[in-house]
């Protein structure tokens, strides 16, 4: 709960309360960061180059083993799924207790028969989820090539 300090103008709270239900896309759910339980998505760069596709998903706090990354035809789907849980005592009185709970998964569609699928590897290093994933050689962008005229 935050809570709102004012200088006895009870009405000035009011509009910063409803800013964020009345600025709200209401039809345009899929295309925030924010799923519809009020939690962040990770946020993602995709770089293509000539050579290959480069994700990057920010997550920082996680474990490899909390990720599942898989690609099924042209759709690479990221996900994971974690709760925290602390221990009880059979005496334990409590007046409060949070669970923590994290699960989200982000789909992305990639070109059709232009990834190599052999080859893609993933790493997560410093709070960040990379993912390599190769074209083939027949996507490759190649340099013009010069003909000569006879």
């Amino acid at each position: 709960m935050t809570l709102v300090k004012t200088n006895g103008n009870l009405m000035r709270a009011f509009p910063a309360l409803f800013d964020d239900f009345l600025n709200r896309d209401l039809f345009n759910w899929g295309q925030s960061n924010y799923s519809n339980a009020g939690t962040s998505l990770p946020a993602v760069n995709i770089k293509e180059t000539n050579e290959a596709f480069e994700v990057e998903m920010a997550a920082p706090g996680m474990k490899k083993t909390d990720f599942k990354v898989q690609l099924e035809g042209n759709m690479l789907t990221i996900s994971s799924e974690k709760s925290n849980q602390a221990e009880e005592n059979e005496g334990d009185r409590y007046s409060r207790k949070e669970f923590s709970y994290l699960s989200f998964e982000r789909s992305f569609t990639l070109p059709k028969d232009v990834v190599d699928v052999e080859k893609i590897n993933a790493k997560y290093e410093d709070g960040v989820l990379q993912l390599h994933i190769p074209k083939m050689e027949q996507a490759k962008h190649k340099a013009p090539k010069m003909i000569q005229i006879s």
